[in-house]
């Protein structure tokens, strides 16, 4: 464990750069690129060592990983300090759900969504259920041990018996609701935690009757989204203000409702009663708080890992302990001392994950990740670790600085090559989490920055930076009820290509995404079209040297003369849309599974690589183009590809 002080020392720490292994220098940038198509292989795009969930079985810590293939559940012995095993989970994208019944640990993944049980006594692990649902978020045991999960979407909460294995539906607790993100459940109810709008929702185990708890003055809130019981009390964390709301069981209109104090702290992400306090963390600060439940008073314990996601917390013989991504924080009530206990360093398992974005400045590609992004050296091989508490959506550079658009807070990095951290440039607030895309206008110096709002919420924005002045202004809503998905900027006017998607969870209201222009100088929109009917996202944008081009989400690519405002061609070219890019008069875009050659001219399209099977976070492909224009940066399966172009 780290000691205090010099764990306190670490929370202070925005970001650190941790060096891998290195890989082999299998992209040399002085080697000849090979004729278009040539794919050099570059190894592992990112990785990584996440965590989604944890659970004790005697002192043994179970914690399960995310965004791995496969996902494991790790076993981590207290009194050994270090990981003695790993157990693979066959199925789904990651383990955002764990509970025990006696000493089995059941396991839940999402996307697909099935449910294993992990026999900690003979290692066996069984797929014991599957379901229809996207994601299973949570989940929790019974005392008696019946087992219950949460879903999206829409937000439903299934029961599992153990000793049967017969399953039974609850249906939704709040219908229309597309999440249930969090769930506990006594002898006689399973309380269901509501978002995209707050509800908390009691449903009698026996007879299938429903009973809102949450107080009306909190029915405007966006989420229940961490939750814990005791004998006496319920306690959720509530988003996007940083609220905890502490009910009475036997009375839950005797409540409490508890506001976390760190300036800018907006989710209240994991929640533990335990000896008379409730403990919970917070986000974006990541600091650690307790709450006593006689006296009303709140303490700030402190920041375990300065802006680290808390996935759960749980109390194991008299200290508690906060599982984060690769590692756990722990904090003793007796001595006040908190520790940090980086579980790699203790064995966990690292591996490929599947990567969110992927960037190319000419000697390095970033590859973003869960908490950072992997760094490839193209001369050397070598590959190093940009810590940052987030994930990098989108990325670019400009003038030598390298700008990374970060999940949540939709925030702005700024990195410059050779230095261990990167800096936090601002946070965009204003209700966005996803930052969409990044573009740079030289006729103003100005770097743009589209968002989509948080789940539940309305109206994406946009984003200006002046890495000249350091100012930073947001415009929201920009295409009145949806998002800015993509962006490029010349000449003062910013391009725009959105989505009918607003917020995670709140269905669209309009059916078509729209082609618009935002006067970077006078700070306003000046005209916004349908370019493609039925449309329900623009990919991604690209300038040719008169026109512009995009691709939708369906694979299609159009032709757009800015002069006449009108679509002049379209191409049915990939099976979904990904990225694309121009270099004179031909275009190159990627459906993740193979990368396409547009003749600009001819208006014809081929690949030139197939059979990529790309595994993106989220399936949606990425791209990168060296600023040479002699080649693209791509996945093959999870190990990142440089291919080979000629632009002719």
């Amino acid at each position: 464990m780290i000691p205090r002080r010099r764990f306190l020392q670490a929370a202070a720490v925005t970001t650190a750069a941790a060096t891998l292994t290195a890989q082999p220098a299998h992209a040399r940038a002085t080697a000849p690129p090979g004729p278009e198509g040539t794919i050099t292989g570059m190894g592992p795009a990112s990785v990584a060592s996440p965590l989604g969930n944890g659970e004790f079985v005697g002192d043994v810590l179970y914690v399960g990983s995310r965004g791995l293939s496969p996902n494991v559940v790790a076993a981590y012995d207290l009194g050994q300090d270090k990981v003695i095993a790993h157990y693979d989970i066959p199925t789904g994208v990651g383990v955002w759900a764990m509970c025990k019944v006696g000493t089995d640990v059941y396991v839940a993944t999402h996307a697909r969504s099935d449910l294993y049980r992990l026999d900690t006594v003979s290692g066996q692990v069984t797929k014991v259920a599957e379901y229809t649902d996207e994601y299973i978020w949570t989940m929790c045991a019974a005392p008696d041990g019946k087992v219950y999960l949460g879903t999206s979407q829409p937000g439903r909460v299934v029961e599992y018996d153990p000793a049967t294995g017969a399953g039974r539906d609850l249906g939704e607790p709040a219908p229309g609701e597309q999440y249930v993100r969090s769930i506990q459940a006594d002898e006689r109810y399973v309380y269901a935690g509501i978002g995209a709008n707050a509800h908390l929702i009691a449903i009698d185990r026996v007879t299938g009757e429903k009973r809102e708890l949450l107080p009306e003055e909190l029915a405007d809130r966006d989420w229940v989204s961490s939750m814990n019981i005791s004998d006496t009390h319920i306690a959720g964390g509530m988003n996007s203000l940083a609220e905890l709301v502490v009910l009475d069981k036997a009375a839950p209109e005797t409540y409490t409702v508890v506001k976390a104090t760190t300036p800018g702290e907006k989710y209240t992400v994991a929640v533990l009663i335990h000896d008379g306090y409730v403990y919970f963390a917070g986000r974006p600060s990541g600091t650690f708080y307790r709450y006593h439940l006689e006296s009303r008073e709140l303490e700030v314990l402190g920041v375990p890992y300065f802006e680290a996601l808390t996935h759960r917390l749980l109390a194991h013989e008299g200290r508690v302990y906060g599982i984060q991504d690769s590692a756990v924080f722990v904090y003793d009530p007796a001595t006040g001392s908190l520790d940090y206990v980086d579980l790699v360093q203790r064995g966990l398992k690292s591996a490929p994950e599947a990567p969110m974005s992927v960037h190319s400045d000419g000697r390095r590609v970033y590859v973003g990740g869960k908490n950072g992004a992997d760094i490839h050296d193209i001369a050397t091989g070598q590959t190093t670790r940009l810590g940052i508490a987030g994930e990098p959506k989108t990325m670019l550079t400009v003038d030598g600085v390298n700008y990374l658009g970060v999940y949540t807070q939709a925030a702005l990095y700024a990195h410059r090559p050779g230095e261990p951290e990167a800096r936090l440039l601002a946070r965009t607030g204003n209700q966005q989490d996803r930052p969409r895309d990044l573009a740079h206008d030289k006729a103003t110096g100005l770097i743009v920055m589209p968002s989509q709002p948080e789940p539940g919420h309305m109206n994406g924005a946009l984003s200006l930076y002046s890495p000249r002045t350091g100012s930073y202004e947001t415009y929201r809503p920009i295409v009145e009820r949806q998002t800015v998905y993509s962006v490029v900027a010349r000449g003062g006017v910013a391009y725009l290509g959105t989505m009918t998607q607003e917020g995670l969870g709140l269905p669209p209201v309009t059916t078509t995404a729209r082609l618009a222009a935002f006067d970077l100088v006078r700070r306003k929109l000046l005209w916004e079209v349908e370019p493609v009917p039925g449309a329900t996202r623009i990919s991604s944008l690209a300038f040719g040297t008169v026109t512009l081009y995009g691709m939708t989400l369906a694979g299609e690519v159009f032709e757009f003369d800015l002069l006449r405002r009108k679509v002049t061609r379209t191409l049915a070219v990939g099976a979904k849309g990904g990225e694309l890019f121009v270099t004179g008069r031909m275009a190159y875009c990627t459906d993740g599974a193979a990368i396409y050659k547009i003749d600009l001219v001819r208006w014809t399209v081929r690949p030139i690589v197939e059979g990529l099977a790309g595994d993106w976070f989220g399936a949606e492909p990425k791209m990168a183009l060296d600023p040479s224009r002699r080649a693209l940066y791509a996945l093959r399966g999870r190990e990142l590809v440089r291919v080979a172009i000629d632009g002719r």
